[in-house]
């Protein structure tokens, strides 16, 4: 019963943290009125936390691994906190964007640690569920930023959304100080093999080809959630509103899709054959938004809103496999190096498919982002364990690879 407790938090403090991130692009406007910045500025001081969240995950993984994860969480959402406090008694770009790196990069402490406190207390047997749960934390995230910051902005300026996050990450740094407990450190208790808990798992390229594939990956999914809003409108004649409304079932969609992903991969014993497959089905579904781009019809909306289910699908498998791979004592460096990789792809994927839709169309970037998913299917690695077991299931097609291979 403890390990479910401790994925609730471990949700949920992941999910606090990315309604901060996730949540100051719905104060622009108040940030330009309250705070005399230009358009140009806002957009700087609303990258400053993603920018201090890249810049601080490996070390804060690096951390959870020498430490255990229950002070890194809590000091990271204490820290926040108290930064972001601070943050409402301040204006101008160079204090509020210095604020906010420093809150990002306090912050990136629960995306460093709370994966692998989940992966501590789950067995191989039901991670890939347990993951793909703790993984909504990024849609969920999104979905509270998108009902309160809003709202809090308008009613009580900038302060509103500052005091909000501050409160709700104090909550869960309390939380997780309270009640949350270390895994136990011995690999074996956590369905770890013994083997991966020693030496330097990145002299194996398996670690790496994951990073990169996971990377891949995102290009696709940012190039949906980005651009789906403005396909609808543009191309489609939906009202801002109604389009809304559509994708915020997109966003139910991809957090449901990893959880099914997780729990497919706990019953076939394997990570990166279900992630695998789920990257040829976002290749084909890509293909089709594509055409559907190039000859809209209502086809094009329902396509539109699979894509953005799909393409977040292998998330939490990504992270599942990375971290069995590295092992308990290097699961957090491999989660932060995980985490930069992807913030990274996300951070670039929107202006540079943009920049390829403001000149081509968007069948082009669609189609794009396509072939990108393609190629992150075909670089999955694929372990010795299971590639023999698939050499040696004959012509019944059933594989039983070898338990915890990834």
């Amino acid at each position: 019963m403890r390990r479910w407790l401790i994925l609730a938090l471990g949700t949920g403090a992941q999910t606090v943290a990315c309604v901060f991130v996730y949540g100051l692009p719905y104060m622009s406007d108040e940030l330009r009125r309250n705070s005399s910045l230009s358009l140009s500025q806002v957009g700087l001081v609303v990258a400053c936390p993603t920018a201090g969240l890249v810049l601080a995950l490996v070390a804060w993984g690096a951390l959870a691994d020498r430490i255990g994860e229950r002070i890194v969480i809590t000091a990271g959402l204490t820290a926040t906190a108290a930064l972001l406090a601070l943050g409402t008694q301040v204006s101008g770009l160079v204090p509020l964007g210095l604020l906010f790196a420093l809150s990002g990069a306090a912050g990136a402490s629960v995306y460093a640690a709370s994966g692998r406190l989940v992966m501590g207390w789950f067995s191989a047997k039901e991670r890939g569920l347990a993951m793909g749960i703790r993984q909504t934390s990024t849609p969920l995230g999104m979905g509270v930023a998108a009902l309160c910051i809003p709202r809090l902005s308008e009613s009580f300026g900038v302060r509103g959304p500052g005091v909000f996050c501050a409160a709700l990450c104090a909550l869960f740094a309390l939380l997780v100080g309270a009640l949350t407990v270390n895994p136990a450190r011995d690999t074996s208790s956590s369905g770890t093999r013994p083997e991966e808990g020693s030496g330097n798992p990145y002299r194996s390229p398996s670690l790496w080809r994951l990073h990169g594939t996971s990377a891949l990956l995102c290009v696709p999914q940012f190039t949906a959630s980005a651009f789906a809003l403005v396909f609808l409108v543009d191309v489609r004649g939906y009202g801002a509103v109604a389009a809304g409304q559509l994708l915020a079932f997109a966003q139910v969609l991809g957090a449901l899709s990893r959880v099914v992903a997780g729990r497919w991969s706990d019953r076939v014993a394997s990570r990166v054959r279900p992630m695998r497959q789920l990257a040829y089905t976002t290749a084909a579904v890509l293909c089709l938004t594509a055409l559907g781009a190039v000859w809209p019809t209502p086809a094009s909306d329902v396509l539109l809103v699979i894509a953005c289910g799909i393409t977040a699908s292998t998330n939490g498998l990504a992270f599942t496999a990375v971290a069995e791979l590295a092992g308990r004592s290097w699961s957090g460096r491999a989660m932060g190096i995980q985490n930069t990789g992807q913030n990274v792809t996300a951070s670039l994927t929107p202006p540079l498919i943009g920049a390829l839709i403001g000149a081509a169309g968007y069948a082009a970037g669609f189609g794009l982002a396509a072939v990108i998913a393609g190629a992150a299917a075909l670089a999955v690695p694929v372990p010795k364990r299971e590639r023999s077991a698939e050499q040696t299931s004959g012509d019944s097609g059933q594989v039983e690879p070898a338990k915890g291979s990834v």
